[in-house]
């Protein structure tokens, strides 16, 4: 039985792809590219590299989880990446959906790993676009700029093969497992994510949902300083 395309191609509060900033940002990044492989490769790097990695944003606040506002802010989290690829891509008429992890970071920052009392980052957000009759899974998260300063390999998106965290890094040591799939969804599951977030880290729940844990840094400095 064929999958119905149609719920991973509408508009979601979350997943906002009729907005105008959405469609300005999608529409520019596929000028001149008529096959939807080439298109979802544009709209990948737009959102790769255009959108900066910073993952002390993550918050409770349904607002900052919308893909307008994430790309007037200009930076986000992995689930905030990932929706902003989601909407770009449905914009532009491509099929594209959520998927959930949970995974172990070992190239996390000191202070960050201080912050969540580990490296496991939980409900860790990438996507699957639908290309070539097939689901492919591709991972927005790392801008270039910081897989320099980190010493990652940033991870490149061709829309025929899966595109996920590295094993290891440039130099031979251990990046990224992936420990936990939750699946894929057509919008943002946001119960299940804030459920799981205050689960695996009781000692910032009480903050986090009182939107009290806002901490400021500059994580590509610290991973330039750390690495």
């Amino acid at each position: 039985m064929e999958e119905n395309m149609d719920i991973y191609l509408k508009p979601t509060g979350y997943i906002d792809s009729g907005s105008r900033p959405v469609i300005d940002f999608a529409g520019k990044a596929i000028t001149g590219i008529s096959d939807d492989i080439g298109r979802a490769v544009s709209v990948f790097y737009a959102v790769r590299d255009g959108i900066r990695y910073n993952p002390y944003l993550i918050s409770p606040e349904k607002s900052t989880l919308v893909a307008s506002n994430i790309l007037a802010k200009g930076e986000g989290y992995c689930v905030q990446k990932a929706i902003l690829l989601a909407a770009a891509l449905r914009s532009a008429g491509i099929p594209c959906r959520l998927g959930f992890a949970i995974v172990k970071n070992h190239l996390t920052t000191p202070r960050m790993r201080e912050l969540l009392q580990g490296d496991l980052f939980v409900f860790h957000g990438y996507n699957e676009i639908h290309l070539g009759g097939k689901w492919i899974k591709a991972t927005p998260t790392f801008d270039i700029g910081l897989c320099k300063r980190f010493g990652v390999l940033p991870l490149d998106f061709d829309g025929t093969r899966d595109s996920i965290f590295h094993q290891f890094d440039s130099a031979g040591n251990r990046h990224m497992e992936y420990l936990h799939d939750y699946g894929t969804f057509a919008d943002l599951p946001y119960d299940l994510m804030i459920s799981e977030v205050t689960r695996h880290y009781p000692h910032l729940a009480e903050q986090f949902m009182k939107g009290d844990w806002q901490p400021e840094g500059n994580f590509a400095e610290e991973a330039e300083q750390s690495h």
